[in-house]
């Protein structure tokens, strides 16, 4: 795998390494942004290593997942790319009643919607 060079070093955390990988995996990020993706990933990874070793209860874990509000916190960032793209569309002159344009907002805004109810705590 070719890694770019940063200022940033690996972090080895339980054996999974956090370095910056190729723009293809942070979605063409840039900056101080392109290292919280790869970070998210690993610590969501760490707690799947922790149940798999035996570390941790699954069943406290997943409680845990689901009082700490980590779905709303997850889905925001769709709800904010939903936003971002309403408020794009509308600032270069578009049609407040563009279907197309309100269908890729609103899709968004979907995807947001279904990370909660799948994270239900209510599950």
């Amino acid at each position: 795998m070719d890694q770019q060079q940063t200022n940033l070093p690996d972090r080895a955390i339980s054996g999974v390494v956090v370095t910056t990988q190729s723009s293809a995996d942070t979605g063409g990020l840039s900056g101080e942004l392109a290292h919280l993706i790869p970070a998210a990933k690993a610590a969501l990874l760490l707690v799947a290593d922790a149940i798999r070793r035996g570390g941790a209860d699954q069943a406290d874990v997943v409680e845990a997942v689901k009082d700490s509000g980590l779905a709303d916190a997850f889905a925001s960032i769709f709800d904010a790319a939903s936003d971002a793209a309403w408020d794009e569309h509308i600032a270069a002159g578009g049609d407040e009643y563009d279907f197309d344009a309100r269908l890729h907002s609103d899709n968004l805004t979907a995807v947001g919607s279904d990370i909660r109810r799948a994270i239900s705590p209510y599950i």
